[in-house]
């Protein structure tokens, strides 16, 4: 049987990494960082490793006997956009799972990353894996890490002869979102806490279905390369038409243009710098959110055997899990 490492193996992806990869006979190992939330591993027949990314000597340890590696471990802390933790862990974590993956000869290494470090296009022009990084404009050390990160595993690619495949997943949906990450929009928007509709959108993909081509990608793709993992490409007035459809509440219909947009992140900023505390938003939240951030997944598709379940499957599936979790409270 072979071991497959885990970074990350707790979050949202991770559980459900951890889940497909014993579905398909695998063993797992996980890497979770001590005292985290595990309730997303209840129950599951895996080894538990704890520690930090950045110690090189646990994650050599944690490697030891494995023979694949999916590194999923990240900070995906937008709010404040700045934070010296942020790159740490994103970059500083990434060179010690990738040296202590070169030592132990792993057979594969499976980088998990984000869509927004390539560049992002329209719906008619959807931007792919060849499209050139855009984030820097926002000014999140979120997305600037995870761009470094890339390159990091594309130098070891090549200098070190690193077998490494890299994902890059979209924005996910779908249950067992205990940490609530990207399924706190539907919960806000259930609530009615979105008071408004910017002007951009993004591609939406099912949570399970990145944890397939994830795994497919240990046996599929091609040494070096970058795939996308997403499905739909959805304006920010499609996606919470759909979404509050599915809740059956009213959805925001109230436009928010660029020039407004710009205002209330400044206004959030200030309010920031004035209390020493995160406001709601930020000026690179608003910023990102007034883009179109779209993506052609062809290659994932061809390569990867990438599924494409319906965004709405996966409202739905959320939505349920929320409901039958408790996580609800009446409008």
């Amino acid at each position: 049987m072979k071991t497959v490492l885990v970074t990350g193996a707790n979050g949202f992806l991770g559980g459900h990494l951890c889940r497909e990869l014993l579905r398909r006979g695998y063993a797992v190992r996980a890497f979770i960082r001590p005292d985290s939330d595990r309730r997303a591993l209840n129950d599951l027949p895996i080894d538990i490793w704890t520690g930090d990314l950045r110690d090189t000597t646990n994650v050599r340890a944690a490697i030891y006997g494995c023979d694949y590696v999916i590194h999923a471990g990240a900070m995906t802390q937008v709010n404040p956009a700045r934070s010296r933790l942020v790159m740490d862990i994103n970059v500083g974590g990434t060179a010690a799972v990738l040296a202590a993956s070169v030592q132990a000869k792993i057979e594969r290494l499976v980088f998990v990353g984000t869509a927004n470090v390539f560049g992002f296009g329209t719906k008619k022009k959807p931007g792919d894996e060849r499209f050139p990084y855009m984030g820097k404009r926002y000014g999140l050390d979120y997305m600037d890490s995870k761009r470094m990160a890339t390159d990091l595993v594309l130098k070891a690619v090549r200098d070190e002869q690193l077998p490494a495949v890299l994902v890059h997943p979209t924005f996910m949906l779908g249950p067992l979102d205990y940490k609530l990450t990207s399924n706190a929009l539907l919960l806000a928007l259930y609530r009615g806490e979105v008071m408004g509709v910017p002007i951009g959108g993004k591609n939406y993909v099912h949570v399970d279905d990145v944890a397939a081509a994830t795994v497919n990608a240990l046996s599929l793709g091609r040494i070096g390369q970058s795939y996308i993992l997403g499905h739909e490409n959805l304006s920010y007035r499609e996606a919470f038409t759909l979404m509050a459809g599915v809740m059956n509440v009213r959805p925001p219909v109230l436009p928010v243009p660029v020039p407004l947009a710009s205002a209330i992140g400044r206004a959030s900023d200030w309010k920031q710098q004035l209390t020493g505390q995160p406001a709601q938003l930020n000026s690179a939240m608003t910023a990102v959110a007034s883009d179109g951030h779209y993506f052609n997944v062809t290659k994932a598709i061809h390569e990867l055997d990438l599924p494409q379940t319906p965004v709405r499957v996966a409202v739905e599936e959320a939505f349920h899990w929320f409901r039958t979790n408790g996580c609800l409270v009446s409008n």
